[in-house]
């Protein structure tokens, strides 16, 4: 489920996409077999592809996206179908542009990005599984390309202030025209999730990043701190989950074990708190099985509240739960489904929509009419929702 306000309407419209079911789910990339986009009411407003019940699961990020990507002030839905990279009209589902892929595996994901230092983010990032990345400009033309181990979904943001976006590819800091500026050192397997946000309060971004262990380095490349109390930080996700505390947490997921690993284990995974410094402050001693967890982070789920973690996917019939920073319970949704947050309505708050094959379900701190707080201007897309992922990860703006 992709969230962005479509039709400029003030609140948010939703597409859903299946992927190819002709592709491998897990080793090869996606393609897009449908989108689908409705209203909050759930009315259909159109649709691109055929539908069918055969459809691949979420077993890898799909090439889809809500951004604006020509400037004009009116949301594109991206996709890759058919071998081509589209840009879809967010109002109408209509084609703007087609345009062909830089390589026939360029589709395990798209990230949009200023790499040409324009007025606003238009350029593109395709990527194959974990081997390669293709940078275009907005006119589809090849920037760059790089070869390496970019995880599975790079972060881009302007870390020097040229107006051009450096990419976190993995472990490999690029610089907005593909040149390496330094690398994490001594880090296994890949990059899973990647954040960055003033952690430790000078006032500069640091970069978060978890993998084999759970990382911060600075925009240089020093290496602040290492949690390696973890078996697979398989996600983290960074916030003021505990204010009376200096600087940001690290909320984790610590793949303790997977269920796939061929020796007939039950798979479980469990939460982590880090503080600033890379401190743990609290681990989930968890007693349900479940190895497949997201989280998020969730700012504002009520006016003044801290942020909290969302966790969902969680497994061993745990349904998603927000919980503040000690790890207690503050909801539990009660639909067992994924998860994505956004305000929908311009109200000041989040909602949580948790989804499965068969229903939707909006949740809100207070009781909110999605029709009547209708704001009176188009929705601004944030990046987290034009960087969608199932590896999410993020930023937390500079004070």
């Amino acid at each position: 489920m992709l969230l962005g306000d479509l039709n400029g309407d003030g609140r948010m419209e939703i597409v859903m996409v299946q992927p190819d079911n002709r592709q491998d789910v897990r080793y090869i990339p996606h393609q897009t077999q449908c989108l689908t986009a409705f209203d909050l009411e759930g009315r259909l407003l159109w649709q691109l592809g055929r539908p069918g019940s055969g459809a691949g699961g979420p077993g890898s990020d799909y090439p889809a996206q809500i951004a604006d990507v020509d400037g004009d002030g009116r949301l594109e839905v991206l996709c890759v179908m058919d071998g081509r990279l589209l840009a879809l009209d967010g109002r109408t589902g209509q084609a703007k542009w087609t345009r062909e892929l830089p390589d026939p595996q360029a589709h395990d994901c798209i990230v949009v990005a200023n790499l040409t230092g324009a007025d606003d983010a238009g350029d593109l990032i395709l990527k194959d599984r974990y081997r390669t990345l293709w940078a275009l400009d907005r006119e589809g033309r090849l920037l760059w390309k790089h070869e390496g181990n970019p995880g599975h979904f790079p972060w881009v943001y302007d870390f020097d202030g040229d107006g051009r976006d450096e990419v976190m590819a993995g472990y490999d800091l690029l610089d907005h025209d593909g040149r390496l500026l330094w690398s994490c050192r001594d880090l296994d397997d890949h990059a899973d999730c990647i954040w960055v946000g003033d952690v430790n309060g000078d006032g500069k971004p640091e970069l978060v990043i978890g993998g084999s262990v759970t990382v911060m380095y600075d925009p240089s490349g020093n290496e602040l701190w290492r949690y390696e109390g973890s078996v697979e930080s398989q996600h983290i996700a960074l916030g003021r989950f505990r204010p009376e505390l200096p600087g940001l947490q690290i909320a984790g997921l610590d793949r303790l074990v997977r269920e796939d690993d061929g020796k007939g284990l039950k798979g479980k995974d469990a939460l982590f708190l880090l503080d600033s410094e890379g401190r743990e402050l609290w681990k989930e001693n968890r007693t349900t099985a479940g190895w497949l967890t997201i989280i998020e982070t969730l700012h504002r789920w009520e006016k003044g509240a801290p942020d909290y973690i969302l966790a969902f996917r969680r497994g061993g019939g745990v349904f998603p739960t927000l919980y503040d920073g000690h790890m207690e319970e503050v909801v539990r949704f009660p639909l067992d489904g994924y998860a994505v947050h956004a305000d929908l309505c311009g109200s000041g708050t989040e909602q949580v929509i948790v989804y499965t094959n068969e229903e939707a379900a909006v949740y809100a701190g207070r009781p909110l009419d999605l029709a009547a707080s209708r704001a009176s201007h188009p929705l601004t897309q944030p990046k987290r929702l034009s960087h969608s992922t199932l590896y999410p990860g993020g930023e937390i703006p500079l004070r």
